[in-house]
């Protein structure tokens, strides 16, 4: 099923415009690249928030690269051949075949997309409506452009989000715990990287020093006049 899905995939690809080829040439990889750039934007809009937002901002990139890895070792057991080379009768792929041995499921290109897409709506909840999408159009310009079946790509978005979500889940508290500490570390370095922090208002309504407790205040017992 999956191999005749590719087939339909690959000669609709055939039929398109040139420029739709080469946009899709273009997008396996350019995907990358914005992912990359939201990672930077996330980490830099989380810096007045308060710890936990910047860890989460932090490990998004992190994830990704743990869901890569859990896609290679899988990659590294699974020796399924490309469908570039395995599939009869198939259009020749708009990108070169990759080579023997680097094999084909599951999709790292797909892996990744689908770490990130989900590691950087929990760090930034309201570009998920752009994340998923770049994802899902990630795994399937590897589908179009010949250099992997359907399951292939299903499975790589799959296994790199929950890789994700199992990596951020299990260390945001210590990374959170991390950058309080930076905030309060005498290096400068420390400090740009781990943000201001929420400003706390003090007890005048003037402002804090960021990240700062405001201060707390004795109750006055009331006196007692002497009988």
């Amino acid at each position: 099923m999956s191999q005749d899905l590719y087939l339909d995939i690959t000669d609709f690809a055939h039929d398109t415009p040139g420029w739709v080829q080469h946009l899709a040439e273009l997008w396996t990889e350019a995907g990358l690249l914005l992912f990359g750039v939201l990672f930077l934007v996330a980490w830099w809009r989380a810096r007045p928030d308060a710890s936990r937002a910047v860890a989460l901002a932090v490990l998004a990139p992190l994830g990704t690269a743990f869901g890569y890895v859990v896609s290679e070792l899988t990659k590294s057991v699974i020796d399924e051949e490309r469908p570039c080379r395995a599939v009869a009768g198939a259009a020749a792929s708009l990108v070169q075949c990759p080579p023997y041995g680097d094999w084909s499921f599951p999709s790292n290109h797909s892996a990744i997309a689908g770490a990130a897409a989900v590691a950087l709506a929990m760090a930034w909840r309201r570009i998920v409506w752009l994340t998923v999408p770049m994802a899902l159009l990630m795994a399937f310009s590897r589908v179009f452009v010949g250099v992997h079946y359907p399951h292939d790509v299903a499975a790589g978005l799959v296994l790199g989000a929950l890789a994700a979500v199992l990596f951020v889940r299990l260390l945001t508290g210590p990374t959170g715990a991390l950058v309080g500490t930076m905030r309060t570390s005498r290096s400068a370095l420390a400090t740009w990287l781990a943000g201001p922090g929420p400003r706390v208002t003090g007890p005048t309504g003037t402002p804090g020093a960021p990240g700062a407790r405001p201060a707390r205040h004795r109750r006055r017992e009331p006196m007692h006049r002497r009988g």
